[in-house]
């Protein structure tokens, strides 16, 4: 179901500094997303979204609301979008919200940093070009090569290997790309072979750089709508998880610290970053890697 609804402010300011996305500012177009992913830490009750599962709400004055506030922002910085809700969902198909906002940014000069698993972000490929002036990066979620496993976990989703094949694309075409390959899910996407092949398959697709996330949190209603996922999908792996993790806030992957150092030694053989380059205002062209 869509519910439109009007919001007071769209931009907020990410707390300082941000080493992992390099953002100053974050907007979210839409609240709830149609992505469906089992472990979406959104559904936890702290984001006071009630009906994540079946209800999208759309910010009907966005648009009007992100020319005016960038039209006031004297202080230059990454925008990001994708933290709360995918901006290429199936939704913003017909909407465009995505794509009508990110010419707003291309028109105020800003830099931008999209997270997503729509293909769909094909679609504004020309106005990502021309923001990627000053500078532009679009980071794909990817945390399994396998599509099968891709589709129980996340649903509504383009399957894996769909969002390989746009990074390459996008990456083709001169855009930024990486992979944010977070949460790697403990007991279901924690081994090796599962990580050979996702850094491979980057390096294979033109990816810059990879962020890591070993483990995902766990509470309150995202805990329980998890857990339910994974008696319908992996059955005997929540009494797994409840004897491993109990009411913890996290679920670190198994062996996390070994599994790193390997991960690392993976991106180093296919010069892979593990830190993406950022935007830097003194040399706005040329961003430079941590």
């Amino acid at each position: 179901m869509i519910k439109e609804i009007t919001a007071k402010t769209l931009l907020a300011t990410v707390r300082q500094p941000d080493p992992w996305f390099g953002l100053k500012y974050n907007f979210n177009l839409y609240r709830g997303c149609q992505h469906q992913c089992i472990y979406c830490d959104s559904r936890s009750e702290c984001y006071q979204i009630e009906n994540f599962a079946g209800e999208v709400l759309v910010k009907v004055n966005a648009l009007e609301l992100l020319e005016k506030e960038l039209t006031k922002k004297r202080l230059k910085g990454t925008i990001g979008t994708g933290s709360m809700n995918d901006p290429y969902m199936p939704l913003e198909a017909r909407l465009n919200l995505t794509g009508r906002a990110l010419e707003i940014i291309a028109r105020h000069a800003f830099p931008v940093h999209i997270i997503t698993k729509g293909t769909l972000v094909l679609r504004d490929l020309s106005t990502l070009q021309q923001i990627s002036r000053t500078y532009a990066a679009v980071s794909f979620t990817i945390t399994t090569a396998d599509d099968a496993l891709s589709k129980k976990l996340e649903p509504g989703a383009p399957p894996a290997s769909e969002r390989f094949a746009a990074l390459r694309q996008l990456s083709a075409a001169g855009i930024l790309t990486g992979i944010t390959m977070m949460p790697i899910l403990p007991f279901i996407e924690d081994n090796e072979e599962n990580l050979r092949q996702l850094v491979e398959q980057a390096a294979a697709s033109g990816a810059k750089y990879i962020l890591p996330g070993f483990g995902l949190t766990l509470r309150d209603r995202q805990r329980e709508y998890y857990y339910a996922k994974l008696d319908q999908h992996f059955p005997g792996l929540k009494e797994k998880y409840m004897r491993a993790f109990g009411e913890r806030y996290s679920a670190p992957a198994q062996n996390a610290k070994k599994l790193g150092t390997y991960f690392q030694e993976l991106c180093v053989k296919s010069g892979i970053a593990t830190r993406m380059p950022i935007y830097q205002p003194e040399t706005a062209t040329q961003p430079k890697l941590f």
